[in-house]
């Protein structure tokens, strides 16, 4: 079996490695039992075949190694939008800035380049690049093996042709990646009485994201909900930053998806990946915090510090009936050692259990059909603390409890866990005790990055479903909010903090041809970028800042201009 042939196969396993396997180039083994492709001289995708087991345990693949799943946060766009956020007063003399000269990209569910709004006025498409990772039947893109790539002068021929699909058939089917690029970079329809984007002359480069595996589908539980691997969503990524040009062609990454799965301090890998891109000149990322802040998906709890382990706290989750099943993640900080009994709504129990180091362990109930797998590592690699995973499988309705005790003398005592995002569950799902806070989705939570939170902009409130900060380490989490609830896009009306992102890409994109294409700043990293942003955003009398719902303000592009030149 050749690679592109393991990429897409469901035998095959995808584990995201963070050691040397092969060279920079993709290679395949020797004997030809597993391929490699490589993201960074770090990270490395291996395809390795599955074992006979229906799915994969985290005993086998350790947790650092499985990729995560990521979902769709909705969003939306509205012009009264721009004008709150400054972007149209810099569209305007004497800045006149629209994103001419800079890449807007987009990793999500693709685009519809046939609409008129990613086009030039002279009928020609202002998409440089896509690559459509669910085609098989084109040209991939040189070092990535799978998907078809189509160009700037393919896609012209497409618009020319009676039968576009013909020539480029990739669609955008669930219209998200559609929606995100109309709200930060759209053209001006009708002077932009009609239709405009935040960055209407900026270029556009997509990544389609193919589906999951289903392996992974099934291990996570998730249905029929959309949903992407790390693995492919780092790849995009790598995709993208191809494109820069230090100094002379900025890019600008908006990414609108988010998982709850990871320790909320920013280090999976895909936030890792992130984290270090931000740092070159010349890129900008912007992430949305997602849309988690009222869905009492988030534990925070704290055991009172005593000697010995009669000391305990009890969770408990309320589940709806005919939930197909949830993977619950138990993060605990890195001076205590817990262990978690869980009983079921009939008072059946699953005993505290020492597993050790990195070892899982799966029970039966005997009144009931629910199947619970509970892994345990007591020093995740990736965070430095203890990780233990809960999946349940075809879970009773009622209330479940989980008693969180600690193993020996309690130090510290706290502990998070989460649930996972809204769209990964198939009914209701939630805490009976939850915390709003520490609620951002990853990868939302890592450093360099730019996050934002979303807000109502008719009456400057914040949107109740935004994803909240901190980050669980403390990071000040989101650098600030910009509008999205309530508005409409080409593709209809949308809320959500998907759009807040695509908004802060669209006024970065201002920002960077001002800053890079037009020469006034010599050096600017994704950092340097926040760090202006922040500058110019507007602050409320009574709120202290950084705030763990609005970070350092509300979106203001003209107000870090202002900033800039002292007034």
């Amino acid at each position: 079996m050749d690679c592109k042939e393991m990429i897409l196969s469901d035998e095959y396993a995808d584990l995201i490695l963070d050691f040397p396997v092969g060279g920079s180039a993709p290679s395949q083994s020797g004997n030809g039992e597993y391929c490699v492709l490589p993201v960074t001289a770090e990270q490395q995708i291996v395809y390795t075949p599955r074992n006979s087991r229906q799915r994969p345990d985290l005993d086998e693949y350790a947790y650092r190694y499985m990729p995560k799943l990521y979902g769709l946060m909705q969003f939306s766009f509205d012009p009264i939008s721009l004008t709150e956020s400054g972007i149209l007063s810099v569209q305007n003399p004497p800045l006149s800035l629209t994103g001419k000269g800079v890449i807007l990209a987009f990793v999500d569910t693709g685009i519809d380049y046939r609409n008129e709004v990613f086009q030039r006025p002279d009928g020609s498409s202002r998409i440089l690049a896509l690559w459509d990772q669910t085609i098989q039947s084109g040209i991939p893109p040189e070092g990535f093996l799978y998907g078809s790539e189509y160009l700037g002068g393919e896609i012209d021929r497409a618009l020319q042709s009676p039968n576009p699909y013909e020539v480029v058939p990739s669609r955008d089917e669930i219209g998200h990646g559609t929606a995100m690029a109309a709200v930060a970079c759209g053209s001006a329809l009708n002077d932009g009485l009609t239709f405009t984007g935040a960055a209407p002359d900026a270029d556009i480069v997509v990544v389609k994201l193919k589906e999951c595996k289903p392996y992974l589908r099934d291990y996570y539980l998730i249905s029929d909900e959309t949903a992407y691997s790390e693995t492919d969503v780092m790849l995009g990524v790598k995709y993208v930053q191809q494109f820069l040009v230090s100094f002379e062609r900025p890019v600008v990454l908006c990414l609108g998806i988010g998982t709850n799965w990871g320790d909320h301090t920013g280090s999976s890998p895909l936030a890792r990946y992130l984290s270090a891109l931000a740092t070159r000149r010349s890129m900008g990322i912007v992430v949305c915090g997602g849309n988690e802040g009222n869905a009492a998906h988030h534990y925070a709890g704290q055991i009172e510090p005593a000697d010995d382990r009669r000391a305990y706290q009890d969770v408990e989750i309320r589940v709806g009936e005919g939930i197909g099943g949830f993977f619950l993640e138990f993060w605990g900080n890195a001076l205590d050692a817990y262990e978690v009994e869980i009983r079921s709504p009939g008072g059946e129990t699953v005993p505290g259990t020492d597993l050790g180091v990195g070892q899982s362990i799966n029970y039966g109930f005997v009144y009931e059909r629910t199947k619970v797998s509970v892994y345990n590592v007591l020093v995740e690699s990736d965070a430095g603390e203890q990780l233990i995973t809960m999946r349940f499988e075809t879970p009773t309705a009622g209330i479940w409890r989980i008693r969180v005790r600690g193993r020996d003398s309690v130090r510290n005592g706290t502990f998070h866990m989460w649930l996972p995002i809204t769209a990964f569950l198939t009914g209701e799902t939630y805490f009976l005790e939850s915390e709003p806070e520490i609620t951002l989705t990853e990868p939302s939570n890592g450093a360099n990055i730019i996050t934002v939170s979303a807000y109502n902009d008719e009456n400057n409130s914040f949107f109740i479903a935004s994803g909240r900060g901190y980050a669980r380490n403390g990071r000040i989490k989101p650098d600030f909010s910009a509008p999205g609830v309530n508005v409409s896009s080409i593709r209809g009306d949308y809320t959500g903090s998907s759009m807040a992102a695509a908004i802060t890409g669209g006024g970065i994109a201002q920002f960077m041809q001002w800053a890079v294409v037009e020469n006034n700043r010599e050096f600017v990293t994704s950092l340097d970028v926040r760090n202006y942003l922040i500058r110019g955003a507007q602050r409320e009398r009574g709120i202290s800042y950084p705030d763990r719902m609005w970070g350092y303000g509300r979106l203001d592009i003209e107000g870090t201009f202002d900033a800039i030149a002292g007034v």
